[in-house]
Formats: C-alpha cells, structure tokens, sequence
C-alpha cells in the first residue's frame, strides 16, 4: 500500500477504514455519511446531526469529520476517534439520546454503546464519559487488518491556539506523524497472541519457543 501523505489519498483511506469499522463492530447497519477532514478546534472530530449537512442528487447524509490537525496520531487513535464519531450515528439511527447540554455532554447511554462497539470510556469533568480509547478488540482489529498511520496533517499551530476537549488535547507545538506503538507477538506454535507497546522479547511458555512479531 502506498503511504498517505497525500489530502486525496488520506479522504479514500477514511472511506475504507469506516466500511471496515462498520463490517466489524456495527454488522454493516450503519448508513454511509460524508467523511470530512476538517479542523475542529476543540475536539478530534464531529458527527453532524442534521441528515441534510450533504446533498447531492443521490440524496442526504449526515457529516462525519476528522479533525485535520490530528491525522497523525498512531492510526489506532484515529480509528478511536472515528469510532467514536460512528458510536453516535448508531446512537441517532437507533433513537439513543446520547448527549445532552447543547450536544456537548456524552451520556451514560453513550458510554454504554461506546463500550459496546470497540471503545473504553472515561470520565471528563465537563463532557461527561467522552474520553475515549481504543479497546483490546479494536486493536488487534488495527493489527490484524494492517491499518496503516496517516502521514500528514495540516499545520494549526502557527498562530492558532488549539483547547483540548474530550480526546483532543495540545501542547502547541504541532503533532509530527509517527508509528503506532502497538506491537503483536504470535506464538508460531499454538498461534497464541500478546500485544506490546515496545520491541520485547517474549516467549510462550506453552509452548517453549519465542514468540514472533506480527507483520
């Protein structure tokens, strides 16, 4: 696969990566909004609630938007982030009212699709339980799909002051593109799996042998 540092491949990328989201933890039942790359100052992305933001002559879709200042993150915190955007189209097409407060503050009932659909949840003192982290099931999905990081964003640090909300906090200074820090080790013989954050070297105790890197 060709890297992403290019706008147009990076917008196809997040086309893919929703259908396989929606394959994997959705069973395919969420309709398919427009996917946006926006800057979106005070969180990591947005879910429009008005079924019209888009029209074309094939009709209305719900906007999904991933913060362009943030693209760079290890791609199992993008893929977070535009779960979690996927959680609340799931909680709109299936009558949950999952936030409240102006749409700002997540819920109980958000927390709980979230937690349902691939995320762990924590508490933010204003935004309620809208801090949200990739789960042990949507990392090895990350692995085992190999998901590729995004190799560009877009500058919003010269000039620009960025608050952080929910997932999205900034030091400002610009966030360079760097590799995810999830590692899989596989048993070759009993194909036992372990996940690690750093090159380690780990052996199945099983089975007596080390254990190998995912590729």
């Amino acid at each position: 696969m060709k890297e992403l540092t290019t706008y147009n491949r990076v917008a196809g990328y997040l086309n893919k990566v929703f259908d396989m989201l929606n394959t994997e933890f959705f069973e395919n039942a969420l309709s398919r909004p427009t996917i946006t790359i926006q800057s979106t100052p005070r969180a990591y992305g947005h879910f429009s609630l008005r079924e019209d933001t888009w029209l074309s002559k094939l009709g209305a879709t719900h906007e999904l938007n991933l913060g362009a200042g943030t693209l760079a993150r290890p791609i199992e915190n993008v893929a977070a982030t535009l779960l979690h955007e996927m959680v609340h189209l799931y909680c709109y097409e299936n009558g949950i009212k999952d936030t409240s407060r102006g749409f700002t503050y997540h819920n109980k009932r958000f927390k709980a699709a979230a937690e349902s659909h691939g995320l762990i949840v924590d508490h933010h003192d204003k935004y309620g339980w809208s801090i949200t982290h990739p789960s042990d099931a949507l990392l090895d999905f990350v692995l085992e799909t190999g998901l590729t990081d995004i190799l560009i964003f877009r500058n919003e640090y010269n000039g620009i002051s960025i608050s952080g909300t929910g997932t999205h906090s900034s030091s400002g200074t610009p966030i360079l593109p760097k590799k995810s820090s999830s590692r899989k080790y596989i048993c070759p013989c009993c194909r036992n799996s372990v996940r690690a954050t750093k090159v380690v070297n780990i052996a199945c105790l099983d089975c007596q042998i080390p254990m190998l890197e995912a590729q």
